[in-house]
């Protein structure tokens, strides 16, 4: 059977969602059960970009799970320094390895590396486009914390553009029952258009608002998001954006008492000092969660039982189309072999790779 890999929660069924989820509750319960679940076994850890959490949640889990890490978390102390393209790396990384986690700056890096790959791939953020495990993460958080992850009104709040995070979790959520959405950004920093296309099609209720405090008192869940300085192309636009919306003890005073805080982290300035003492603040906890989440997901994807993440057609090979996203992997000259793969969707031709459309 081939392998599977999660470049994207859409990748999941429902089912398979709720399969992790309730999985990372019973080793979270029973974490001795599954400390040798993944003996002998190793995961290759490559990380392009910086990452704090992400990185050692994965690390963490696999040792948790009795297995052995891999890997590097700055590409110029491996072979990309010297030219090294991503084909290269990973068709080389997954005849070591029986799993790898990957991050990288470039909208559809991970999909692009799933096709070079001999193991299973995980997609642990690509650009400004998905973050999958971040979302389990996130899920796996609110099924506990919430008891639920319908019928919620979720806002979601700062740079909601670069917010890889949020576009995850908007195509998540949208597809339970009964949640909608509050976007709260600058109308330089709201949803990609794709984004709101997804919201449409799903009949998902959301609105666009400017102002944390006029949001705040109707929500069940507040998602907090940093102004990300490293997707800005100058320090002027991001001086621009930074600070325009903090969460402090005053607005949260409006808030309803079983809402709760949840946050990606890092945290900059978004959230003040002073609020993690509150019950509602739940970003610490949302870490925790998160190992027993991606622990979770390594056990399923190494055992590929039955039917777990389902195949997705063919794209479409077409030599007559280019990809509109100037951030797109497919348009860095260095990946110049890669195929021109599309997806058609209601007679509109899309990147298989980050997802815009041409």
């Amino acid at each position: 059977m081939k392998h599977k890999n999660l470049i994207d929660l859409e990748y999941m069924t429902i089912d398979e969602l709720e399969q992790t989820i309730r999985l990372a509750g019973v080793i979270k319960q029973r974490p001795d059960v599954y400390k040798h679940a993944c003996d002998g076994k190793i995961m290759a850890t490559l990380f392009y970009e910086p990452s704090t959490r992400t990185q050692m949640s994965f690390q963490t889990a696999m040792m948790r799970l009795g297995g052995k890490t891999i890997g590097f978390d700055n590409p110029m102390n491996s072979s990309v320094a010297k030219g090294e393209n991503l084909k290269d790396t990973i068709s080389v990384v997954s005849s070591y390895s029986d799993i790898i986690a990957m991050r990288h700056p470039t909208e559809g890096s991970a999909k692009a590396a799933s096709l070079y790959s001999d193991v299973p791939l995980i997609n642990c953020g690509d650009g400004g486009h998905f973050h999958p495990t971040q979302t389990l993460t996130d899920v796996v958080t609110l099924n506990f914390e919430k008891g639920r992850l319908n019928n919620l009104k979720i806002g979601l709040c700062g740079d909601l553009l670069n917010g890889r995070t949020v576009h995850s979790l908007i195509k998540t959520m949208s597809h339970f029952e009964g949640n909608s959405f509050v976007l709260i950004s600058t109308k330089e920093l709201t949803v990609p258009q794709y984004i709101k296309d997804i919201l449409d099609n799903a009949n998902c209720p959301y609105e666009e608002i400017n102002n944390l405090k006029d949001a705040i008192s109707n929500l069940d869940v507040l998602y907090m998001t940093r102004i990300q300085r490293e997707r800005f192309a100058t320090e002027e636009e991001y001086e621009k954006q930074k600070g325009v919306f903090v969460l402090d003890i005053d607005k949260l005073k409006l808030a309803k008492k079983d809402m709760i805080i949840l946050h990606p982290l890092p945290r900059v300035d978004e959230i003040a000092i002073e609020v993690d003492d509150d019950p509602r603040a739940c970003y610490f906890k949302q870490a925790e969660y998160g190992m027993y989440g991606r622990m979770a997901l390594i056990v399923l994807l190494l055992r590929a039982e039955g039917s777990f993440l389902f195949e997705l057609p063919d794209p479409i090979i077409s030599t007559e189309h280019k990809c509109s996203n100037p951030k797109c992997i497919t348009n860095d000259p260095q990946q110049f072999y890669l195929p021109k793969n599309f997806y058609d969707k209601n007679g509109r031709m899309f990147c298989d790779y980050c997802d815009y459309e041409v």
